[in-house]
């Protein structure tokens, strides 16, 4: 496709989380005859095409970035709706305490935004996605608006942790569809979310294409943006190549959402560097546990992962090592029990800890490569401490379930959370853009998605660059009065 325009009002790069909820709600306060484009570098792959090849994208993510070997793995899609299309739809909100880490508890970094702020946008990005969950979770992460479906039905042992619980054990809000839409089927439990085969989760192609087919958009496929030229302080052109051409255009906006590994490298490209542009790069750390069962059978719920407790997140132990959400699987990771009539007497978890940001661990650009180095050192000690107090304080918190014993399967090696390299913050010194993900020193210059992340929670991180985008374009674009 060629592109029709030099000059846009807004370009927009990639179509992920960031970018798809940036331009959802630009486009409802700019003019009529705003012209905005798009630029994704991968293909337009339809979910049937998704399921039939077994992938999600033609693009294979190894070959992209380089890493030293051994090192941890990255996982990523590229291609039209980005991480939309692999992630597994689980969307629980940052806790509001995540926001101000430092100011409680002396460690980390906070967020140059409340989770005040921020409420009004994680309920509309909710709405969008259809999100499925029960308000009642509102006891720890108050909420302005009702969930837009009703939570999955939760297993015997949630029933009995949420009754034991009711204020720390909740159903897990997930962007898998409980009750059918006219774009999206029922979760069909089979854990299978990365190619959902009846396409309950929400993804761009099934709940955000009325965005990019706006008249006002032109979308631009296998288009690898390059550089972001700049002129007297401001974004001016965005180089690009496109079928073995380099082609230029124009805009006034640029929003700038690659993802958390190519976004610092386009910036580093252009010049548009400081000293913390790149580093930061972090994610979660989980461990995966077997609880098995005498006489409760597992494996009743409606969908992959049904419950999420909280009793082992909070509190002054943050100061020394990280709060740990423990989510309820309600798949076999590690297969079914083999002891005779007692297949389904085991449940798995995955305790999930939040890991303090090493300017260390960062996206660089090598002289002898062509691709984005990405370097993740050492395991976080605060997260590992985290999780080993979680572990130990299982036996405790599973008093309510008939358990028989508890065995550790090991940290898993990749969230697939790609966090923190253009972080956002007050101080220029010591961050990438503002409060409201606009570059500090370009000031035409918005950066979307995970990227700005100065700290992860324990929060899976779509839901809140969902939320982040939304808050970003109506700040830039005010509605009209």
């Amino acid at each position: 496709m060629t592109v029709q325009h030099r000059g846009f009002d807004l370009v927009v790069i990639g179509t992920g989380f960031g970018s798809a909820f940036f331009l959802h709600k630009a486009l409802q306060r700019l003019r009529p005859n705003a012209r905005c484009l798009v630029l994704e570098r991968g293909g337009v792959h339809t979910h049937q095409w998704q399921l039939e090849h077994g992938r999600n994208s033609d693009i294979e993510s190894a070959d992209t970035i380089r890493t030293r070997p051994g090192e941890k793995p990255w996982r990523f899609s590229l291609g039209f709706g980005g991480g939309t299309n692999c992630w597994w739809g689980v969307t629980p909100r940052m806790h509001p305490t995540d926001f101000a880490l430092r100011t409680r508890y002396g460690v980390g970094r906070d967020w140059p935004l409340s989770y005040e702020d921020l409420e009004p946008f994680y309920g509309e990005a909710e709405s969008i996605m259809g999100i499925a969950g029960d308000d009642d979770i509102g006891a720890l992460f108050p909420r302005s608006t009702a969930f837009p479906q009703p939570p999955h039905v939760l297993t015997t042992a949630d029933q009995r942790m949420k009754a034991a619980m009711p204020g720390l054990h909740f159903a897990l809000p997930t962007a898998r569809s409980s009750v059918p839409t006219p774009q999206r089927g029922v979760c069909c439990a089979n854990a299978t979310c990365g190619l959902c085969p009846t396409n309950a989760k929400f993804t761009v192609l099934n709940g955000m294409t009325s965005t990019f087919s706006d008249p006002r958009v032109e979308l631009v496929t296998r288009a690898e943006v390059h550089a972001i030229e700049t002129e007297g302080g401001r974004a001016r052109r965005i180089l690009y190549r496109r079928e073995g051409r380099e082609e230029s255009v124009e805009g006034d906006l640029v929003v700038l959402g690659a993802n958390a590994l190519f976004s610092p490298a386009i910036l580093q490209r252009s010049g548009i560097d400081s000293a913390v542009t790149g580093r930061g790069l972090h994610e979660q750390l989980s461990l995966l546990v077997d609880v098995f069962f005498d006489g409760l059978d597992h494996f009743d719920g409606g969908t992959a992962t049904t419950g999420v407790n909280y009793a082992l997140f909070d509190g002054a132990h943050r100061r020394e090592m990280s709060g740990v959400a423990v989510m309820f699987r309600n798949w076999p990771i590690h297969g079914f029990r083999l002891d005779p009539g007692r297949w389904r007497q085991v449940m798995p978890l995955q305790l999930m800890a939040e890991v303090l940001p090493d300017d260390e661990n960062r996206v660089f650009l090598a002289t002898d490569s062509p691709v984005p180095t990405v370097y993740h050192g050492s395991r976080s000690e605060y997260a590992t401490r985290g999780l080993d107090r979680a572990f130990a304080g299982l036996p405790e918190l599973l008093a309510p379930l008939p358990v028989e014993r508890i065995e550790s399967r090991g940290h898993r090696d990749s969230e697939a959370h790609m966090q923190g390299t253009l972080r956002m913050g007050r101080d220029p010194s010591d961050s990438v853009v503002d409060a409201g993900q606009v570059h500090h020193t370009v000031r035409n210059l918005v950066v979307v998605g995970t990227s700005v992340f100065p700290s992860c929670g324990i929060a899976n991180p779509s839901l809140t660059a969902a939320a982040l985008s939304l808050r970003a374009a109506s700040r830039l674009f005010p509605a009209a009065s």
